[in-house]
């Protein structure tokens, strides 16, 4: 497989200063890798799933080399999806949430960004959730991704591009600083209809007495 460095060049909002970051190391490539400037937010609201008429609407940040966050995605949302988003009763909207202390948190969202350019971002999104020991090994998890993204019946050749230009580069951190703007500190962290979950646990349940609160049921 091809190896190659993908470097992201983030402009900071505040001072004007530059953040530059490394998506991804290879074990084999060597050090460096020429800054890719950031490119202009676009304005992306977030992978939505579900109904524009549901009359709740639920955005979740979110890390991909998060543990919590993989064993919501593989644990409760499938029931999440099932009983609220099929049923019309939630929208939900995914926001990326890379935290630094995670290696290849951004790569992984970046990942998840040019699989949804194909139209396969739910797709990729359980992918990377799903298979989640990438995330403990602290190895370069790049061959891992491709192979997910053969597995979700990309075109590996528009996905390589994708990701070696950091096309989305600007799109994360444009989520990232929104994340920041509204207090997220951690991930998973949900927004009920603006109003963020306090909950002390993130079951499908909750979600489920949350939504029923708002729109009457169970009175």
């Amino acid at each position: 497989m091809k190896r190659f460095y993908v470097v992201l060049g983030l402009a900071a909002l505040a001072g004007g200063a530059w953040l530059t970051y490394q998506a991804r190391r290879p074990p084999a490539a060597g050090p460096g890798g020429a800054v890719v400037p950031l490119p202009a937010t676009d304005g992306f609201p977030g992978y939505i799933m579900g109904s524009d008429s549901a009359p709740v609407e639920v955005v979740e940040y979110a890390d991909f080399e998060c543990p919590a966050c993989a064993q919501f995605a593989t644990v409760q949302m499938p029931t999440v999806r099932e009983q609220l988003i099929a049923t019309g009763r939630v929208r939900w909207r995914f926001r990326d949430f890379p935290l630094p202390s995670h290696s290849f948190a951004r790569y992984a969202a970046h990942a998840a960004q040019c699989a949804g350019e194909q139209g396969r971002f739910w797709d990729m999104h359980d992918q990377l959730f799903a298979n989640h020991s990438w995330a403990q090994t602290g190895r370069d998890p790049s061959r891992l991704f491709r192979d997910m993204a053969r597995t979700v019946g990309l075109d590996l050749d528009r996905y390589d591009a994708c990701m070696e230009s950091a096309r989305y580069a600007g799109r994360i951190e444009a989520s990232k600083q929104e994340g920041d703007a509204r207090g997220v500190n951690g991930t998973p962290t949900f927004f009920i209809n603006g109003r963020q979950l306090t909950a002390r646990s993130w079951g499908s349940d909750v979600f489920k007495g949350v939504v029923d609160s708002i729109t009457g049921r169970g009175r």
